[in-house]
């Protein structure tokens, strides 16, 4: 983690920022005490929105049957 003194965090926030964004920790120091801290923000949690598809699909009543036994011996390459 490298340490840093104020003035140069204020000329060159927008690196340091960058480089937190990729995944660096960054100390700021004052008269060469640590005070700050600079670090990368966790990803967001994305909320999936359940029934997305309601009422736009339709699941065949015959859905669960088994496939006929000629169609089973082609996808085993023709057995």
């Amino acid at each position: 983690m490298p340490k840093i003194n104020i003035h140069e965090a204020k000329t060159h926030l927008s690196r340091y920022v960058e480089e937190a964004a990729q995944g660096k920790e960054i100390i700021i120091a004052k008269a060469g005490k640590p005070v700050a801290r600079i670090t990368p923000l966790a990803a967001a949690k994305v909320t999936r929105k359940l029934g997305l598809l309601d009422g736009k699909a339709r699941i065949p009543d015959d859905f669960n049957t088994p496939l006929p036994d000629d169609l089973i011996a082609e996808f085993l390459g023709g057995e």
